[in-house]
């Protein structure tokens, strides 16, 4: 959602810091700048124009004029104020009441509010031990009750049974009587949306807030409404009065203005964010990390955290155990490559990379893509098991099988099969190395009871306050090389002409070993 803000603040700020020195008509000529992309990312006015003067400020006085490094100081002073911006703390669902914890989500029709339930009740099941009922109260748009219904059994949910001819006020009570009951710890009320905001649907939401006094109040919004998302959070707030927002649809072509003008705009926080389609799908909000997204700094933070509930730890050892054998077959490559999928694919991990919005034309002249990697897991879906763990079997019409079936071309199978070879290689000479540079990469990525330490909590902790470097110092210095050696495109490294992409944090996006 933040790229197109992204390359235009890199842009102008990159300026500033090739200069030795910086004069107060340059840092004018940047507010400008900055003005405009914020403008052009559909940030509110208002917005704007308290972030410009605020950066300006502090600018021109001799905390960047007289700076060492003043460019420098200029970005830190812009990451700051997008701090402040974005609401300083990051802040979760507040469930410290009795139980059971109201928690209502309003919003427009069409805002993903019913998907975004969902979401949140598996989060509080899964991460937070929490016995969740969900109940949806939009008894006007068709099939609404049976879709959380749906959801609620697919996520193993429970959710309230459906009574005909009941209103959104009686079901409210009657979800609330039945979690009491029930010993829930968190009911989740889906309210019913409009496609504007209205009197009925403010009075409707009303009645139900008065009548179950929920604990949170959480609006969703679609992010790729723009300046209409902050709109409806401003009715919203002065109609019925919100605790928080979940903005939906992060992960689309937005110009990222909705965030950056909802918390100024309402002063509630925007405590969650929605990524994608899928039921886990769904991240904290902590502004200090989305600065550093928008100034292209990257979120290690959010990868490290991603890949611990993504990385199957079993799975991961034993591949582990194999690789230290010098074996790796293209079953073990399927793996791999599963695992980059649930990680968010190429462009949710290498976003998360500091630098990385830099490199954007490189990436895409090496051809490293989801698209690519599906088509690849395709071609290794078509094969049988034997000629998975025996590459070698796949002569000429095997081939012309295995392409047919996954829609392919034969070149492209003899590209995968050319890449595992460099990679089983790779693996091999990894796992029987016991000094020099190969070593050292073996042990980085697992080889030899080496391998990244599986992340906990206080390891976390330690991400948000130090950053990248908090978890580059656990590892050991690779060669400069690095990158330059592994296979173009390859799911383990970087792509050509992208020398040393994961810099110092081998394995990371790939969970070569978990313990």
């Amino acid at each position: 959602m933040f790229e197109t803000l992204t390359d235009r603040l890199g842009g102008i700020l990159e300026k500033l810091t090739k200069r030795g020195a910086l004069s107060e008509s340059d840092v004018n000529e940047a507010m400008r700048e900055v003005r405009r992309a914020l403008l052009e990312a559909d940030v509110a006015l208002d917005v704007v124009k308290s972030f410009t003067d605020r950066v300006r400020v502090r600018a021109v006085g001799a905390e960047v004029l007289r700076s060492v490094t003043p460019g420098q100081m200029l970005i830190k002073i812009v990451h700051d104020e997008l701090i402040k911006t974005l609401g300083s703390d990051a802040q979760a669902i507040d469930l410290d009441a009795p139980a059971p914890v109201a928690i209502l989500m309003v919003g427009l029709q069409g805002s993903g509010k019913t998907t975004s339930t969902a979401k949140i009740a598996r989060r509080l099941t899964e991460r937070m031990k929490r016995k969740v009922l969900m109940a949806s109260l939009d008894t006007r748009r068709p099939a609404a009750m049976e879709q959380l219904a749906v959801l609620g059994e697919q996520n193993g949910i429970a959710t309230l049974p459906i009574v005909t001819g009941q209103q959104p006020v009686q079901i409210a009570k009657r979800a609330m009587e039945a979690a009491r009951l029930g010993g829930f710890d968190v009911v989740l009320l889906d309210t019913a949306g409009r496609t504007t905001v209205d009197e009925a649907l403010m009075a409707e939401v009303a009645d139900v807030k008065k009548q179950v006094s929920p604990h949170e109040v959480l609006l969703v919004a679609d992010a790729l409404t723009g300046q209409d998302a902050v709109n409806t959070a401003r009715a919203f707030e002065e109609r019925v009065g919100i605790t928080g927002i979940v903005l939906t649809r992060v992960d689309g072509d937005g110009r990222g203005g909705a965030a950056l003008s909802m918390r100024h705009a309402t002063g509630k926080p925007i405590k969650l964010l929605g990524t994608g389609e899928k039921a886990d799908a769904l991240e904290d909000f902590d502004p200090a990390r989305v600065a550093g997204r928008i100034l292209g700094k990257g979120d290690i933070v959010a990868l490290v955290e991603k890949a611990a509930q993504a990385i199957d730890a079993e799975q991961a050892a034993k591949m582990a155990a194999r690789m230290q054998k010098g074996a790796f077959d293209l079953a073990d490559l399927r793996d791999q490559l599963t695992q980059m999928e649930n990680l968010g694919g190429v462009g949710g991990v290498l976003g998360m990379l500091p630098g990385v919005a830099k490199m954007k034309d490189q990436i895409a002249a090496s051809g490293m893509s989801d698209a690519t990697f599906r088509r690849q897991r395709a071609i290794i879906d078509s094969m049988t098991p034997q000629e998975r763990r025996s590459p070698d079997l796949l002569k000429a019409s095997r081939k012309r099988r295995i392409a047919a079936g996954s829609g392919t071309k034969v070149e492209e199978v003899n590209r995968l099969l050319k890449m595992h070879r460099g990679m089983a290689d790779m693996m091999k000479a990894m796992g029987g190395a016991k000094r020099g540079p190969l070593a050292g990469i073996g042990r980085a990525l697992g080889f030899g009871g080496g391998g990244m330490p599986q992340p906990t909590p206080e390891m976390l902790e330690e991400f948000k306050r130090r950053g990248p470097a908090a978890f580059a110092d656990k590892m050991p210095e690779l060669p400069k090389d690095f990158g330059k050696a592994l296979p173009g495109g390859m799911p383990g490294g970087p792509p050509s002409g992208l020398p040393g992409l994961p810099g110092r944090f081998p394995g990371l996006p790939f969970g070569t070993k978990k313990k």
